[in-house]
């Protein structure tokens, strides 16, 4: 089996299935990339982490900044394989002119479901569990619940936003297409797979097959639930992994991380000097009007940015048919050649020595996992024992679309803990941390 375009592309909504669409000034498409602009759970990124602390003087990346750049990056490759699919007469043209819009739209997404604290927000939750208090739930949970808890995911947590009917909330969730919500699996397949990474909970299983069939997605392990990427996900981790590693550079020179002659060496790696003398030439003639040397590292990355966005439409392109039989392999940017590889390793070397190991990024991914550890030990504690005094206490700070019953299965008890605490900026829950450890009392 192959995957097709025409079911690729769906305008079906999550919990909107039987409404009859209506005209509307916007596609379909473009209204997902507007509802999750205006949404309270993509504003929130503006308070999260993406690498370095929340800034000071100097402003750096968090999370909402991040996704917007992925979004533009996303759009510019979604255009670049829109028009070849339109030359190419493939799939519905009025579906397939609007793929730079889908893939914006799921790159917005892409990191909804993020805990505060960058990547040791998802440690610290795992942790609890196979490490911490949660340890004694193991025994009243299935095995795939145990494993959604221990490896809790970000990715999957960004699909649960996305489709799950919050109390008090619409059936579907935010209500969006089938093609964006499947856009953003990076990971189509459960936690239980033996697998590093998973792209649902077991909440969530039910709606991510529906999907997967609905648009046709290929079946690589039927016993397994396992299942291909839809191509457009390729597009969206392109654009991520594209942002990340550029733009973790750039910021590293704003935080003198890195020098000016160190940054500038790793930016212009990217480009050959003898094939591309041109380029060279133009950096020549901005640099002699331009002396900001900040001004500088942002024209450089934006040469470097406009490059691999060319690069990975060209590697999509080239492995079209590969891709819709659920073939290919890795991610776009890991089948970069020549001088891009080469400038992308050489990136990623000096990321992984200089910047992710940096002091300012180590304390407060020791911050975070101290603070996320604690507030699940006691939100946990007080949904399981909601009559107990300081419970009582606690409740009221969870939101009424995370509450839950007293006789709610323990699953569910937990998973509404985890939707509240996932859903927190890093400033909230310094703040709640302080509060109930009593640290903040003045």
């Amino acid at each position: 089996m192959t995957m097709n375009w025409d079911k690729l592309l769906s305008t079906k909504r999550t919990g909107q299935e039987h409404i009859k669409e209506l005209p509307h000034d916007r596609t379909q498409f473009q209204r997902d990339y507007d509802r999750l602009i205006f949404s309270s759970p993509f504003r929130r990124l503006q308070d999260k982490t993406q690498v370095f602390p929340l800034p000071g003087s100097v402003f750096v990346h968090n999370r909402l900044t991040h996704s917007l750049e992925v979004a533009s990056v996303g759009r510019s490759l979604g255009n670049n394989i829109s028009s070849k699919l339109l030359d190419a007469q493939l799939g519905r043209p009025d579906l397939v002119a609007e793929i730079g819009s889908v893939v914006a739209a799921a790159c917005l997404a892409h990191d909804l479901g993020n805990p505060p604290f960058g990547h040791s927000g998802e440690e610290a939750i795992g942790h609890y569990f196979n490490n911490g208090a949660g340890q004694v739930f193991e025994e009243e949970l299935t095995p795939a619940q145990w494993s959604d808890f221990t490896r809790f995911e970000g990715n999957a947590n960004a699909l649960r936003i996305l489709t799950n009917a919050f109390r008090g909330r619409r059936n579907g969730g935010f209500a969006m297409t089938y093609t964006t919500v499947a856009s953003i699996l990076k990971y189509p397949y459960a936690s239980d797979q033996g697998l590093k990474k998973f792209g649902y909970f077991q909440s969530e299983e039910s709606i991510f097959h529906h999907i997967a069939n609905e648009l046709g997605l290929k079946t690589i392990d039927e016993s397994k639930g396992i299942y291909a990427r839809h191509p457009l996900v390729y597009l969206v981790e392109a654009a991520d992994d594209i942002c990340y590693q550029v733009m973790d550079i750039e910021d590293s020179h704003k935080l003198n991380i890195l020098s000016y002659d160190e940054t500038f060496n790793l930016l212009v790696s990217f480009f050959d000097m003898k094939e591309e003398a041109h380029e060279f030439k133009k950096i020549d003639e901005v640099f002699k009007q331009v002396t900001d040397k900040n001004e500088r590292m942002a024209f450089l990355r934006a040469k470097v940015i406009g490059k691999l966005v060319y690069q990975c439409s060209e590697i999509f392109w080239s492995n079209h048919e590969t891709i819709l039989a659920g073939e290919f392999k890795k991610g776009l940017v890991d089948h970069l050649k020549g001088t891009e590889l080469d400038a992308m390793e050489a990136c990623k070397k000096v990321a992984l020595k200089r910047i992710y190991k940096h002091p300012s990024v180590v304390e407060i991914e020791i911050s975070g996992f101290r603070i996320l550890g604690t507030l699940l030990d006691e939100f946990v504690k007080a949904v399981i024992n909601p009559d107990d005094f300081f419970s009582k206490m606690l409740l009221p700070f969870i939101p009424e679309q995370f509450k839950v019953e007293k006789d709610t299965p323990l699953v569910e008890k937990i998973q509404s803990v985890l939707d509240f605490v996932s859903s927190m900026t890093d400033v909230y829950a310094l703040d709640l941390y302080r509060k109930i450890s009593g640290t903040g009392l003045k």
